[in-house]
């Protein structure tokens, strides 16, 4: 016995507004994006060089991580993704803040306790 109470045409429907063009879904997704892009790409970076390379040489390598910068401000320029780009900035941003913040909190606390 099936429960499916939809009709052959829904069922065969393209995604509704909400998945295509909600604004809301694009400044989440755009928001949640440039958290994910901070946190991952320099670690998974530094992984992937730490695994090819020396550690020395590795070191030396990790700056070449701000090329991956451009993938922000081609979002940001092309206008079609330019809503989107502009939320992955302020997610970029706004993380980067808050681990800056938390990290000289527990810096300050740590040698305070000394």
């Amino acid at each position: 016995m099936s429960t499916d109470t939809s009709t052959p045409e829904t069922r065969d429907r393209q995604p509704d507004f909400w998945h295509r063009d909600h604004p809301t879904f694009t400044a989440l997704s755009g928001f949640f994006s440039g958290m994910l892009f901070v946190t991952v790409v320099p670690g998974g970076f530094a992984g992937v060089l730490r695994l090819l390379f020396h550690y020395e040489t590795a070191e030396d390598l990790f700056p070449f991580v701000l090329v991956f910068l451009i993938v922000p401000i081609v979002l940001v320029v092309r206008p079609r993704s330019r809503r989107f780009g502009q939320y992955f900035w302020i997610g970029m941003g706004l993380t980067a803040l808050v681990v800056l913040g938390v990290a000289s909190l527990v810096l300050y606390f740590m040698v305070r306790a000394n």
